[in-house]
């Protein structure tokens, strides 16, 4: 078997790690635990989570022992990694409802019978803390002027960084030197904004332990120009289905940009590279293939294989003109001369009776090209826009309109 580092290498994950031979080494010749950390500062996960998600599951499948850290002590302070202003403070209760709420997603992506992953909650020692305790065994470990260089505090420093957040590098340390002796954990992984946090944790216990400890980060979801992925119209895209439908939820990778479809693929499916590598060559109008395997595995892997097939049922048949109990109106334009903009092929359909009427609908929000909101009233369409199925015209929640070219 493959060791797993060459596998998350090659399918992109990996940021950065510490101590690299020494930890590839380890992966090869034994069966480590290994732990991500997730802040329940919501009642579900979002896409966010889902890259440690994936790499937890690549980790596991290679023989490796996940643990899910739930964190029902460091939630109650927020950290403040990436954050330009504090969080918002959280009742325990909040917390913990949040806690249950994600641990039943989790079972979803790992397999936690028989001890093969573990689900902890820090809230079992850190609420619990002595803090003179802890500020002695711990806090003596820790330079802050070498804290205050931490990428993690850098943008709250500009704005005012409170006491109460600078804590938290110390406690997601904690967390690891915890782990480390409860349960054998050697590894700690997570975003790469997570840098500064997973590398004190290892460094802790190489202190205290006179251990081996390693940290490992992985590369956040970004678009290919940097931006970040999964923000919709509606917020965040989250993995819960009352918070975001498996319809849409699947729409967001049918519509992810060309450039963008073979590193989802590699990040978000456990389809083979080469498989990964062939849909992602894909040219013009054949990319679009590869997005509707890219928009059904993730969304299988996310809600099931029935949700995804429904999803991608509803879609097709938005697009093939059987939507909403209904046919949905379909005009064939020869060329994009004279419709270019889209608020000419409003009125070129009829969506809009006058060009006045769409700059109010677009101003509004009211108009999408693709599922994607226009954002202003010179906004064009361009060849690419048109897939197998056409371009689809949507105002408001429920009028569309289908335009073919040619």
């Amino acid at each position: 078997m493959a060791n797993v580092m060459d596998v998350l290498r090659e399918r992109g994950f990996i940021a950065q790690t510490v101590y690299e031979d020494d930890l590839y080494k380890m992966l090869d010749n034994e069966k480590v635990t290994f732990y991500v950390g997730f802040d329940p500062t919501a009642d579900s996960l979002h896409i966010g989570h889902y890259i440690p998600i994936m790499a937890m599951a690549h980790m596991q499948r290679a023989g490796h022992r996940p643990i899910a850290l739930m964190g029902g002590g460091t939630g109650l302070i927020g950290d403040p990694s990436g954050k330009s202003d504090l969080r918002k403070m959280l009742t325990p209760e909040m917390v913990d409802h949040n806690v249950e709420c994600i641990k039943k997603q989790m079972s979803r992506f790992l397999d936690f019978s028989d001890g093969k992953a573990l689900i902890v909650n820090n809230a079992d020692w850190l609420r619990s803390l002595n803090y003179i305790d802890f500020l002695r065994e711990v806090g003596v470990h820790f330079s802050v002027n070498r804290m205050l260089t931490a990428e993690c505090y850098k943008q709250r420093m500009e704005k005012g960084l409170t006491f109460l957040e600078f804590n938290y590098m110390l406690m997601q340390s904690y967390d690891f030197l915890e782990l480390f002796r409860r349960y054998g954990c050697r590894v700690e992984m997570g975003g790469d904004d997570q840098w500064s946090n997973i590398l004190s944790g290892a460094d802790l216990i190489r202190r205290k332990e006179r251990e081996d400890a390693f940290a490992m980060t992985f590369k956040l979801l970004l678009t290919h120009d940097g931006r970040k992925m999964g923000k919709t119209e509606a917020g965040a895209l989250w993995l819960d289905p009352e918070k975001t439908s498996p319809y849409d939820f699947y729409q967001y990778w049918r519509n992810v940009d060309d450039q963008d479809v073979e590193k989802c693929l590699a990040l978000l499916t456990f389809l083979p590279m080469d498989e990964v590598r062939r849909l992602g060559a894909l040219q013009g109008a054949e990319i679009n293939e590869a997005k509707k395997v890219l928009a059904f595995e993730v969304t299988k892997l996310v809600h099931g294989e029935d949700e995804a097939k429904a999803a991608a049922k509803a879609a097709e048949a938005l697009f093939g003109g059987a939507a909403l109990g209904g046919a949905v109106p379909t005009t064939k334009i020869p060329s994009l001369d004279g419709c270019r903009r889209v608020i000419d092929l409003l009125v070129k359909t009829g969506l809009c009776k006058s060009l006045g009427e769409g700059r109010r609908l677009i101003a509004g929000g009211g108009v999408y090209v693709n599922d994607t909101k226009v954002e202003n009233a010179d906004q064009e369409v361009a060849e690419g826009d048109f897939g197998p199925e056409g371009l689809m015209l949507r105002k408001g929640k429920k009028a569309y309109h289908r335009v073919l070219l040619g």
